[in-house]
């Protein structure tokens, strides 16, 4: 079972330097690379600092490089020391933080350089690939390990217990519906020894909560709007500040400013209309994706949002989020991707004949590891 990390208190050393009682709060210490296959969790909403812990860690390390030798065994497992590190980030990931040197390993606010210790790796095979090339490695610090292939964990796992590295995760693992990220991220807990949780500020305006929760919105006419249930689980793009009705913005946000429109109306009337097209009654859900498209006040969408949060508040903030384009496309891609209920044969057909848009398509299936290309389909009769 991992371990939620909390640091010895400070308590009795405060008293003997005369403070008076008070609230005394776990020490922020340096990182312990003394201990051998410790699989690390840092985990919170973006924006809580997770690669800004791990750059933390990784200034730690040179730091504890200039001990003697005695440190060195210490710190190793046969040709492996842990104060050595190396640092991953996912080949999909690209785009983020263009301005800053290929070898950095950038956060928000800053980066360190990282020499050559630095790749971008496509899966679990490119992991295995780089421990064989860099034998004295003892720390791996993998970004975003939610973006690979579950086979990362037991990679993971085995080179933990077996050479003694260690590894370190700054990742989600809950995604913007609150749920937990992919098969991946639950594969991650299960293997983790330590877990050590990071909050922000809910960046609502109105509020100074502690935020646990990534929250996905588009920006149109200056409009926030809230990414529906069925958003793409991954969307990839730089880390600015986006104009856009394809490309969405993130938050941290606490419980009360997460909104999250159209949960209900995905498993009651998405994902059955699916199954249906999956039993080969295709015309309720073609019906469906055609009101999305072209008529959205006509959809089925349209009135559980208005009957759900007519009366809200926040109704008119819900009701936003179906300002953003893509709408048709996205409910596909959720059901061909994410719940395999769809064949391909059928999702290239019904693209055509409501003339979805096929670059934002192509581009959102291959984000998500499902790749298609559209092809003009013979004449087909549903």
């Amino acid at each position: 079972m991992p371990t939620i990390e909390r640091q010895p208190s400070s308590e009795d050393f405060l008293k003997s330097l005369g403070f008076p009682t008070l609230s005394v709060h776990d020490t922020f210490t340096h990182f312990d690379f003394t201990k051998p296959g410790r699989r690390v969790l840092l985990i919170g909403p973006m924006g809580s600092g997770k690669t800004e812990f791990a750059a933390r860690v990784w200034r730690d390390a040179a730091v504890a490089q200039t001990k003697s030798g005695r440190v060195g065994q210490l710190t190793s497992t046969g040709d492996v020391d842990r104060r050595n590190i190396f640092f991953i980030r996912s080949e999909i990931d690209g785009t983020r933080f263009t301005d800053y040197p290929d070898d950095a390993l950038a956060y928000r606010s800053g980066y360190v350089r990282c020499g050559e210790n630095i790749a971008r790796i496509r899966d679990s095979f490119g992991l295995e690939q780089v421990i064989r090339d860099n034998p004295t490695v003892g720390t791996y610090i993998i970004d975003e390990a939610s973006f690979f292939d579950e086979r990362l964990a037991y990679v993971v796992r085995n080179a933990s217990m077996e050479k003694g590295c260690m590894f370190i995760f700054p990742t989600l693992v809950l995604n913007f519906r609150r749920d937990l990220f992919n098969n991946t991220a639950r594969l991650m807990l299960d293997i983790a020894t330590d877990v050590i949780p990071l909050t922000a500020y809910c960046e609502h305006p109105d509020c100074m909560d502690a935020a646990f929760y990534t929250y996905r919105y588009y920006s149109v006419d200056g409009l926030e709007c809230p990414a529906l249930f069925f958003d793409p689980l991954i969307v990839v793009g730089g880390d600015r500040v986006k104009q856009s009705m394809a490309e969405p913005n993130y938050a941290s946000r606490c419980d009360r400013h997460h909104y999250l429109p159209g949960k209900e109306y995905t498993f009651f009337t998405l994902k059955p209309l699916g199954e249906s097209a999956s039993r080969g009654d295709t015309a309720p859900l073609l019906r469906e994706m055609e009101a999305l498209h072209s008529s959205i006040r006509t959809s089925q969408l349209y009135r559980n949002l208005e009957m759900r949060y007519g009366d809200d508040e926040e109704g008119e903030r819900y009701m936003n989020s179906l300002r953003p384009g893509f709408i048709a496309e996205k409910a596909l891609c959720y059901l061909f991707c994410e719940q395999n209920l769809i064949s391909e044969q059928l999702l290239n057909r019904i693209v055509f004949d409501l003339e979805l848009d096929i670059p934002y398509m192509e581009k959102t299936l291959a984000d998500n590891r499902r790749p298609v290309t559209f092809s003009q389909p013979d004449l087909f009769q549903y």
